[in-house]
């Protein structure tokens, strides 16, 4: 699976815009989709299987159990528009639960890790068709317009909707609606607010599979920017904001040093730190709230048996 190569030198170009504006704001912040190179595509898979790391059997658990509820409520023939597909191992799941689906559209900024995946889906299911789209799914862009007619199904697993603040997540869910048109559904996972400790082991395993991971964001810089971050100097710390119900991922400079990156010199104070990952955290309401102001009813919910995570079903108002 091959791309367009002026799309990638545009991809290219948009993570060093995004390097050198974050690198230059006050709290300095790299948007969390920059993470997620191959290397750090690979890092977040081995995180999924960390005992620590519960989202992802919590959600698996619920697409396990709840399969063939949530295939009736997508319906027969239906077109799955995945957001961040990443390795699309649960959309299997769904994929084997779905009555007859036509189509799978898997959508990532990550082009290999695309390629791989479109590749191993096609290959599995044979009747299905594959339409891969190289896209940042946190902004705007347009759907091929040849997609066949039928129900369409915005699929957004792995509580990736909490990496967005209330203005970034109106702003996709809305996205998502006009992708799916009027008739169209959502089936997205959320994590669910739990006791605090749970939430930092999560991103802050013993292992240090997270802190390689956010690491791993500083190591792309030097090798795609030319940058000079020496890796021994910074640590990953994972904190929790109360106002904003998140656990955050932050890369911390253990001592002052200028660095040079993208053709640009940044300097940094003894503990400061970039901010790389928001994971929101919701209770049912607030996320129907959510979901009501870009045009979504929070119809269906589906939990795992600890009550740690959720995956709903929406459907538009239109």
């Amino acid at each position: 699976m091959t791309f367009d190569a002026d799309l990638r030198t545009r991809w290219d170009e948009a993570f060093r815009s995004a390097v050198v504006a974050g690198l230059s704001s006050p709290q300095k912040s790299i948007p969390c989709c920059w993470l997620y190179d191959e290397r750090g595509s690979a890092l977040f898979e081995e995180i999924t299987r960390l005992d620590a790391y519960y989202p992802t059997r919590a959600e698996r658990d619920i697409l396990s159990r709840r399969a063939r509820d949530i295939a009736s409520f997508c319906g027969e023939k239906a077109l799955l528009l995945e957001y961040g597909a990443g390795a699309g191992i649960k959309t299997e799941i769904l994929l084997d639960a779905l009555r007859d689906p036509r189509l799978y559209v898997p959508i990532d900024i990550a082009a290999d890790m695309l390629g791989q995946t479109a590749a191993r889906i096609a290959g599995r299911f044979r009747d299905l068709d594959v339409f891969p789209v190289l896209a940042d799914f946190t902004g705007d862009f347009d759907l091929p317009p040849a997609l066949p007619r039928g129900r369409r199904v915005a699929f957004f697993p792995g509580s990736t909707i909490g990496n967005l603040n209330r203005r970034e997540a109106v702003a996709l869910l809305s996205r998502m609606r006009r992708h799916v048109q009027g008739s169209g559904a959502a089936v997205i996972g959320i994590d669910l607010k739990k006791d605090l400790r749970t939430l930092l082991d999560a991103y802050d395993d013993g292992e240090g599979v997270t802190a390689a991971f956010n690491l791993n964001l500083l190591a792309r810089i030097n090798r795609e920017l030319d940058g000079a971050f020496p890796l021994d100097r910074f640590f990953h710390e994972a904190r929790w904001n109360k106002t904003e119900s998140a656990v955050e991922m932050h890369l911390v400079s253990l001592d002052a040093r200028k660095i040079l990156a993208a053709g640009q010199t940044f300097a940094f104070t003894a503990g400061e730190s970039i901010h790389t990952e928001s994971s929101r955290k919701y209770d049912l309401s607030s996320f129907a709230a959510l979901a009501g102001a870009a045009g979504w009813r929070l119809s269906h919910s589906w939990r795992d048996e600890a009550g740690r995570f959720a995956v709903l079903g929406l459907d538009s108002l239109a």
